[in-house]
């Protein structure tokens, strides 16, 4: 019987899976092992009923899907218990090396089952593929985690289309970004674009995040630019604030929201940037401010477009990587390509959480160049030389001193 690779897709979708998964197929077919593609993530390897909901790759079929967009393996959030974990399937198919492309909480379950599969003395490899448009994984800095690039080019042409909309109309545009826990996506896209304001979660790195600084936020870009005779603009808000607003806050915000059984927002069913330019448009009215603005989500219309020539490139290092890395022997690890070409493992076990095994996520660097200056020359906000200007506008321009309301 011949060895064989499993691989699965979790999470949501990014730009280059398919690359990735052609990539591991050809080289593996290459050298005589067949490749299972599972459907539904982890399902077919632990979920009842499950067990056959997979598809043998060929070549042909690698060839076709390496440059789409999407994913052909159905991808699952289904995250298995410890207690879920069994062998079968890896013993009824000879599977020598399992293959992972996810994120973190694909990572941190790839790194459970590598420690199940020690414990029963199933020589079984793992390799984990990091993929992520939050590109919050903890990849060395400077490396991104694939799909990431693409999904900002994708999310900068949207972001253009609508700056010049709201340049064309007079118009100021709340757009949401996605970003579960960082403010890469919504970053990258805002510097790029030279939106005036990009409001991220490593913001908040001195003060509470809540609703009131974010809207006050919002107001001191729009009087900056109203003060610079400019009626327009994009504000990009990555949607990874709500996770650092506490749930009482957003309860009582005045939004409706829908709630699970513990009680907690179901935030994933309603449009960030309808609710911040919703809260928006109240403190503008409170204030006496006559300023247009609109709502605008962006975010699951980035996650399946075809790569660009980057992650094309990229994806298929990282999917002929894993080959490399198994050849070596290596297991239980993340396939990186380093700052200097490079692919190398970076073991699960080096970068999870001692307490909750998770992987922890990869924030933005607040003190790098790259942000700093974005926010000290191309971001409009007031300052305190800009009380006397703001007065015309509103009542205490110290209430939207963008510095004071960070903490900075």
């Amino acid at each position: 019987m011949k060895q064989s690779v499993a691989i699965l897709c979790a999470g949501g979708p990014a730009p280059g899976m398919n690359t990735v998964v052609a990539s591991v197929a050809k080289s593996f077919l290459s050298n005589g092992y067949e490749v299972l593609g599972l459907n539904g993530g982890y399902g077919p390897l632990f979920k009842e009923g499950e067990s056959e909901n997979y598809v043998s790759i060929d070549y042909l079929m690698a060839d076709r899907m390496f440059s789409q967009g999407g994913s052909l393996l159905r991808m699952s959030r289904y995250k298995p218990k410890d207690t879920e974990f069994k062998t079968d399937f890896f013993v009824k198919h000879n599977v020598t090396l399992l293959v992972t492309v996810g994120g973190d909480d694909t990572a941190s379950t790839a790194n459970r089952v590598a420690k199940f599969l020690v414990e029963n003395n199933l020589k079984v490899s793992n390799i984990h593929v990091p993929k992520t448009i939050d590109n919050d994984l903890p990849l060395p800095e400077g490396v991104p985690t694939f799909g990431y690039h693409s999904a900002k080019e994708a999310g900068i042409g949207i972001t253009l289309t609508i700056a010049e909309d709201a340049r064309t109309n007079g118009t100021w545009f709340v757009l949401s970004a996605m970003g579960r826990e960082a403010g890469h996506l919504a970053f990258g896209i805002g510097k790029a674009t030279h939106a005036p304001m990009v409001i991220i979660p490593e913001m908040f790195n001195n003060v509470e995040c809540t609703f009131d600084r974010i809207v006050n936020l919002m107001v001191s870009t729009i009087v900056k630019r109203s003060i610079l005779g400019l009626d327009y603009g994009v504000i990009i808000i990555s949607e990874g604030v709500f996770h650092f607003v506490s749930d009482e806050e957003i309860k009582n915000c005045g939004i409706h929201f829908t709630y699970d059984d513990h009680g907690h927002p179901e935030l994933g069913t309603v449009s960030k940037g309808q609710i911040f330019d919703t809260l928006l448009q109240r403190k503008l009215k409170s204030l006496g401010m006559k300023v247009k603005s609109r709502p605008n989500d962006m975010g699951y219309e980035l996650r399946c477009v075809r790569p660009i020539a980057f992650d094309l490139a990229y994806c298929t290092a990282l999917g002929i990587g894993v080959y490399k890395l198994f050849s070596e022997g290596k297991t239980g690890c993340m396939v990186t390509l380093n700052n200097s070409q490079q692919l190398v493992p970076l073991f699960l076990k080096d970068i999870e959480d001692a307490k909750t095994g998770k992987i922890k996520p990869r924030l933005l660097n607040m003190d790098s160049d790259r942000v700093s200056l974005y926010f000290g020359t191309l971001a409009h906000f007031i300052a305190k030389a800009d009380y006397e200007a703001a007065k015309k506008f509103v009542p205490n321009p110290e209430e939207f001193d963008f510095n004071k309301i960070l903490g900075w």
